[in-house]
């Protein structure tokens, strides 16, 4: 629409870069992996280093036409860069190259864009491709240009460009709109479920590391989940009722990846604010990819950068059954969980990570041991008008002798209301 470019294709050209004497962060596997997930064809890997980029191709005169003549031996429609690339360098290397060219950032938006099911996830991949194009327009149309010579045309008008960003900017502007609509809905229910007393736990991982097949385990909630990087971009929220706790909600969040666009992370404001007012993140993380430590290390990045890092977290060691390893829990030296170990996929070690979630979202409940007299009725009904009492029995002298648990808000208000018992 925007675009003075060729169309583009499948059959794409891969190329990577390392940048000085440093460890490229970029995995090229998975960039790899990336491209399959965008259903690009990879027919070719162009790898090299250099210690800058070009200020005007990225990469050097060299390279650049050893690419071109691998562009022209595969007849290849995208040439698709592991880097972000200026706005300048994606419009000279088109130039050079006669094909599409994309970068990182426009590889994973693409990827978005295909992805997205929901109303909301939709504008959000939108609202992140106009802010990615805004800076990308050239010169298209050209003979719907408004300053031209003539009688009765000179004067200033309208340039092409200035009418695709007026457009840009207004279409940006209504979806902000709507996405603050969804983002107003979604604290609305947030306050439900705090009026509620109800916690939320929200999965956050890496992409692939097996949220979605985690959740459906936990929830069969039959959400979709494919061995494929972001197979999971809109947020699902499901009730979890977990026994000594009661129900907690459960949410499947959009996977992180390295070098996370900003843009991204902007766009999806409404999403991850899931995870940053849940109550316990589950950092699920691949046990059997060699790069998990690494991987953990980005998560935490992007949790840091949506201001997520301080809520407390339990670590989730999902796919060993590829490990062949058996279900366990790590604990503190105070006895607090902090790793559990399973297979999502088998079921392995499910029970004891729902015991485990249990125990740290139970952290803020009550337990008691009741003795009521007969004449305390009101307090015993108000506890099973709330679900709190776990058993109960009469002793000789009449007494209920009544085991609760509850949270402690409830707990507060009950006895402010009826007195201790």
């Amino acid at each position: 629409m925007f675009f003075d470019r060729p169309a583009s294709g499948e059959v794409a050209v891969l190329v990577h870069m390392e940048m000085g004497r440093e460890r490229e962060a970029d995995d090229p596997r998975e960039f790899e992996e990336l491209v399959l997930s965008a259903g690009g064809d990879p027919v070719a890997y162009i790898m090299g280093r250099r210690d800058a980029p070009h200020a005007g191709t990225f990469v050097g005169a060299g390279k650049l036409e050893e690419i071109a003549e691998v562009v022209r031996e595969h007849d290849a429609q995208v040439v698709i860069f592991n880097h972000t690339l200026s706005p300048s360098q994606e419009r000279n290397l088109e130039r050079a190259l006669k094909c599409r060219v994309l970068d990182r950032t426009g590889l994973i938006l693409d990827i978005f864009a295909q992805r997205a099911r929901t109303h909301e996830g939709k504008l959000q991949v939108e609202l992140a491709q106009l802010r990615h194009m805004s800076t990308r327009l050239v010169r298209g149309w050209t003979h719907l240009e408004r300053q031209k010579g003539g009688i009765g045309l000179r004067g200033p008008g309208e340039t092409q460009l200035e009418t695709d960003r007026r457009l840009l900017r207004a279409r940006i502007k209504s979806i902000v709109g709507r996405l603050e609509k969804v983002r107003r809905q979604r604290e609305q229910g947030r306050r439900s479920r705090r009026r509620a007393e109800v916690p939320t736990v929200a999965l956050v991982g890496y992409t692939n590391a097996g949220k979605s097949t985690l959740f459906n385990g936990l929830t069969t909630a039959g959400v979709y989940a494919a061995d494929q990087l972001f197979a999971t971009l809109d947020p699902t929220l499901r009730r979890l009722d977990l026994p000594e706790v009661g129900p907690v909600i459960l949410a499947d969040t959009v996977g992180f990846i390295s070098h996370l666009p900003h843009r991204l992370v902007g766009a999806f404001k409404a999403t991850l604010e899931e995870t940053r007012n849940a109550d316990l993140l589950l950092h699920v993380v691949d046990a059997a990819s060699e790069d998990r430590a690494e991987h953990a290390l980005q998560v935490r990045e992007v949790l840091r950068e949506i201001g997520a890092e301080n809520v407390p977290q339990l670590e989730v060691y999902n796919k060993i059954d590829l490990l062949e390893t058996a279900p366990r829990i790590d604990r503190d030296d105070a006895g607090r969980p902090v790793r559990a170990w399973v297979s999502a996929r088998d079921g392995s070690g499910l029970e004891a990570l729902l015991g485990a979630i249990g125990e740290l979202v139970g952290d803020d409940m009550v337990a008691r041991e009741l003795v009521l007299a007969p004449e305390q009725g009101r307090f015993r009904a108000a506890l099973y008008r709330l679900g709190a009492v776990r058993d109960e029995h009469y002793g000789s002298d009449g007494a209920a002798h009544v085991s609760v648990r509850l949270p402690r808000a409830d707990w507060e208000r009950l006895v402010a209301s009826e007195g201790a018992p």
